[in-house]
């Protein structure tokens, strides 16, 4: 301590001092670069090195999320469009198979609607047939028995009103 103010008091510098301990700052200085500084660095390097990557990683799968869901949201349009269309298929098919099954119905029913006519057309000309077979049956008959009895004209036709009428009550 005295040597310090001994130099104070003489006024100048001490040259000798000041180049020793330039010499051990500079020592010191090139240690701590090579042995603190030179690894420091490299672990801040390869944290900043981590650091990008991470984010260029992160920024992968963030895009990569962003496209698997524009892919699904195109798939979940897909689907719906097919499925609508699944749907609007189905309509037209029943509607035409009820269209088809209203037409058969139809025609059935035309075709039922012209075997009556049909049928009652013959039961018709049946009963006219029989009918007509009666009548002659009947109109011999008749001739025979005014033949047969001889009659007035007034016996005659109470005869003939007769056998209209049994014809009348037999139809």
């Amino acid at each position: 301590m005295q040597s310090l103010i001994l130099g104070a008091a003489t006024g100048g510098l001490n040259t000798g001092d000041i180049l020793v301990q330039l010499a051990a700052f500079l020592v010191l200085m090139l240690l701590l670069r090579k042995y603190a500084w030179g690894p420091l660095m490299g672990i801040m390097k390869e944290r900043q090195h981590h650091i990008n990557n991470e984010i260029s990683a992160a920024e992968t799968s963030r895009k990569e999320a962003q496209n698997y869901l524009d892919n699904q949201i195109q798939e979940l349009k897909n689907a719906k469009e097919e499925a609508k269309a699944i749907i609007d298929n189905a309509k037209k098919q029943g509607e035409t198979q009820g269209e088809a099954i209203i037409a058969a119905a139809r025609t059935e029913a035309e075709r039922v609607k012209e075997s009556a006519i049909a049928d009652i057309a013959s039961e018709k000309e049946k009963a006219v047939a029989a009918l007509r077979e009666e009548v002659a049956s009947l109109s011999v008959m008749i001739a025979s028995k005014v033949i047969a009895k001889e009659l007035d004209g007034q016996a005659q036709e109470k005869l003939i009103n007769e056998y209209l009428q049994e014809v009348g009550e037999s139809r």
